[in-house]
Protein backbone atom coordinates (compact mmCIF):
# COMPACT_ATOMS: atom_id res chain seq x y z
CA UNK A 1 0.00 0.00 0.00
CA UNK A 2 1.46 3.41 -0.89
CA UNK A 3 1.98 6.32 1.63
CA UNK A 4 -0.89 8.30 -0.26
CA UNK A 5 -3.46 5.19 0.08
CA UNK A 6 -2.94 5.10 3.78
CA UNK A 7 -3.35 8.60 4.08
CA UNK A 8 -6.39 8.41 2.24
CA UNK A 9 -7.29 5.61 4.38
CA UNK A 10 -6.21 6.69 7.87
CA UNK A 11 -7.89 9.85 7.10
CA UNK A 12 -11.07 8.58 7.04
CA UNK A 13 -11.41 9.05 11.00
CA UNK A 14 -14.94 7.38 10.83
CA UNK A 15 -13.28 4.05 9.64
CA UNK A 16 -10.87 4.10 11.83
CA UNK A 17 -11.04 3.45 15.06
CA UNK A 18 -8.91 0.67 16.88
CA UNK A 19 -5.46 0.60 15.62
CA UNK A 20 -3.04 -1.85 16.77
CA UNK A 21 0.90 -0.35 16.57
CA UNK A 22 3.49 -2.95 16.12
CA UNK A 23 7.14 -3.21 15.44
CA UNK A 24 10.23 -3.55 16.67
CA UNK A 25 11.80 -2.00 20.13
CA UNK A 26 12.92 1.26 19.46
CA UNK A 27 11.30 1.68 16.48
CA UNK A 28 8.72 4.47 17.99
CA UNK A 29 6.01 2.56 18.39
CA UNK A 30 4.84 4.25 21.59
CA UNK A 31 5.43 7.74 20.00
CA UNK A 32 3.55 7.28 17.04
CA UNK A 33 0.85 5.61 19.42
CA UNK A 34 0.18 8.84 21.38
CA UNK A 35 0.34 10.86 18.16
CA UNK A 36 -1.72 8.71 16.83
CA UNK A 37 -4.47 8.77 19.43
CA UNK A 38 -4.70 12.46 19.90
CA UNK A 39 -5.40 12.58 16.17
CA UNK A 40 -7.99 10.08 16.67
CA UNK A 41 -9.53 11.14 19.71
CA UNK A 42 -9.33 7.46 21.30
CA UNK A 43 -7.47 6.43 24.46
CA UNK A 44 -3.75 4.92 24.05
CA UNK A 45 -2.51 1.63 26.27
CA UNK A 46 1.06 0.77 26.16
CA UNK A 47 1.37 -2.89 26.65
CA UNK A 48 4.61 -2.27 28.25
CA UNK A 49 2.69 -0.32 31.41
CA UNK A 50 0.77 -3.39 32.23
CA UNK A 51 2.82 -5.95 31.91
CA UNK A 52 5.91 -4.97 33.71
CA UNK A 53 4.98 -4.62 37.38
CA UNK A 54 7.32 -3.99 40.07
CA UNK A 55 10.82 -5.56 39.91
CA UNK A 56 9.97 -5.90 35.83
CA UNK A 57 8.39 -8.70 37.02
CA UNK A 58 6.24 -9.76 33.82
CA UNK A 59 2.30 -9.60 35.28
CA UNK A 60 0.40 -13.09 34.98
CA UNK A 61 -1.01 -13.91 32.00
CA UNK A 62 -4.61 -13.97 32.65
CA UNK A 63 -4.21 -10.96 34.40
CA UNK A 64 -2.74 -9.12 31.72
CA UNK A 65 -5.35 -10.83 29.28
CA UNK A 66 -7.91 -9.43 31.33
CA UNK A 67 -6.51 -5.90 31.24
CA UNK A 68 -6.38 -5.75 27.50
CA UNK A 69 -9.97 -7.18 27.03
CA UNK A 70 -11.07 -4.80 28.67
CA UNK A 71 -9.39 -1.87 27.60
CA UNK A 72 -9.82 -3.04 24.09
CA UNK A 73 -13.88 -3.24 24.44
CA UNK A 74 -14.26 0.08 23.88
CA UNK A 75 -15.64 1.93 20.77
CA UNK A 76 -12.21 3.54 19.71
CA UNK A 77 -8.92 2.94 21.06
CA UNK A 78 -4.82 2.63 19.92
CA UNK A 79 -2.57 0.17 21.19
CA UNK A 80 0.79 -0.41 20.95
CA UNK A 81 3.09 -2.85 21.50
CA UNK A 82 4.20 -6.97 20.24
CA UNK A 83 2.93 -9.22 22.82
CA UNK A 84 1.69 -12.52 21.50
CA UNK A 85 -0.33 -13.42 24.79
CA UNK A 86 -2.66 -11.26 23.72
CA UNK A 87 -2.50 -10.06 19.74
CA UNK A 88 -5.10 -12.11 19.29
CA UNK A 89 -7.75 -9.82 21.54
CA UNK A 90 -6.01 -7.00 20.26
CA UNK A 91 -6.26 -8.06 16.35
CA UNK A 92 -9.50 -9.43 16.59
CA UNK A 93 -10.99 -5.61 17.81
CA UNK A 94 -8.69 -4.05 15.99
CA UNK A 95 -9.70 -2.39 12.16
CA UNK A 96 -6.21 -1.06 11.45
CA UNK A 97 -2.74 -1.98 12.45
CA UNK A 98 0.05 0.60 11.66
CA UNK A 99 3.45 -1.30 11.24
CA UNK A 100 6.87 0.47 12.25
CA UNK A 101 9.29 -1.32 9.91
CA UNK A 102 12.14 0.98 10.05
CA UNK A 103 15.74 0.04 9.01
CA UNK A 104 17.55 -1.89 11.71
CA UNK A 105 20.11 0.81 11.51
CA UNK A 106 17.62 3.54 12.21
CA UNK A 107 16.37 1.72 15.04
CA UNK A 108 19.67 1.32 16.63
CA UNK A 109 20.42 4.47 16.72
CA UNK A 110 17.19 5.55 18.18
CA UNK A 111 16.81 3.01 20.97
CA UNK A 112 20.56 3.67 22.09
CA UNK A 113 19.94 6.94 22.18
CA UNK A 114 16.92 6.66 24.10
CA UNK A 115 18.22 4.05 26.41
CA UNK A 116 20.59 5.99 27.61
CA UNK A 117 18.57 8.97 28.31
CA UNK A 118 16.39 6.97 30.39
CA UNK A 119 19.21 5.77 32.27
CA UNK A 120 21.08 9.08 32.84
CA UNK A 121 18.35 11.14 33.19
CA UNK A 122 16.95 8.08 35.95
CA UNK A 123 13.51 8.50 34.24
CA UNK A 124 10.49 5.94 35.88
CA UNK A 125 8.79 3.99 32.91
CA UNK A 126 6.49 2.30 34.37
CA UNK A 127 5.51 0.84 38.06
CA UNK A 128 8.60 1.98 39.43
CA UNK A 129 10.75 0.39 36.84
CA UNK A 130 13.77 2.09 35.49
CA UNK A 131 16.53 1.17 32.93
CA UNK A 132 19.63 0.19 34.18
CA UNK A 133 23.42 -0.77 32.36
CA UNK A 134 22.23 -4.51 32.80
CA UNK A 135 19.95 -3.45 29.80
CA UNK A 136 23.02 -2.51 27.49
CA UNK A 137 25.67 -5.20 29.26
CA UNK A 138 23.75 -8.19 30.51
CA UNK A 139 23.05 -10.65 27.58
CA UNK A 140 19.59 -12.23 28.22
CA UNK A 141 18.51 -8.67 29.11
CA UNK A 142 19.98 -6.47 26.66
CA UNK A 143 16.88 -4.74 25.20
CA UNK A 144 19.73 -3.27 22.48
CA UNK A 145 20.61 -6.96 21.77
CA UNK A 146 17.08 -8.14 21.48
CA UNK A 147 16.26 -5.40 18.61
CA UNK A 148 19.56 -6.15 16.80
CA UNK A 149 19.18 -9.97 16.68
CA UNK A 150 14.74 -9.62 16.57
CA UNK A 151 15.04 -7.05 13.59
CA UNK A 152 14.37 -9.43 10.91
CA UNK A 153 12.26 -12.23 12.87
CA UNK A 154 10.32 -9.46 13.51
CA UNK A 155 9.76 -7.99 9.99
CA UNK A 156 9.15 -11.61 8.99
CA UNK A 157 6.35 -12.30 11.52
CA UNK A 158 4.67 -8.95 10.12
CA UNK A 159 4.86 -9.64 6.51
CA UNK A 160 3.58 -13.18 6.67
CA UNK A 161 0.23 -11.46 9.30
CA UNK A 162 -0.11 -8.99 6.63
CA UNK A 163 -0.74 -11.87 3.87
CA UNK A 164 -2.67 -13.96 6.05
CA UNK A 165 -6.31 -14.43 4.84
CA UNK A 166 -6.99 -15.08 8.64
CA UNK A 167 -6.45 -10.98 8.78
CA UNK A 168 -8.00 -9.82 5.58
CA UNK A 169 -10.32 -7.60 7.68
CA UNK A 170 -7.50 -5.51 8.94
CA UNK A 171 -5.92 -2.75 6.80
CA UNK A 172 -2.48 -2.79 7.51
CA UNK A 173 0.32 0.25 6.95
CA UNK A 174 3.71 -0.86 6.86
CA UNK A 175 5.68 2.52 7.79
CA UNK A 176 9.47 2.59 6.65
CA UNK A 177 10.89 5.65 7.26
CA UNK A 178 10.76 8.29 9.48
CA UNK A 179 9.33 10.62 6.77
CA UNK A 180 6.27 8.03 6.59
CA UNK A 181 5.64 8.54 9.88
CA UNK A 182 6.12 12.10 9.95
CA UNK A 183 3.70 12.55 7.22
CA UNK A 184 1.04 9.93 8.21
CA UNK A 185 0.52 11.66 11.70
CA UNK A 186 0.56 14.95 10.08
CA UNK A 187 -1.81 13.94 8.03
CA UNK A 188 -4.50 13.13 10.04
CA UNK A 189 -7.19 15.79 10.79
Amino acid sequence: MTLGRVVTVLTKVARVRRVSVVGISGSGKSSLAAALAGRLGAPWLELDSIFHMPGWTPRPVEGFRAEVDRFTSGERWVVDGNYSAVRDLVWARADTVVWLDLPRHLVMRQLLSRTLHRMATGMELWNGNKESFRFLLDKDESIIRYAWTKHATMRDRYQRAAADPANARLTFVRLTSRDAVTRLTRSLP
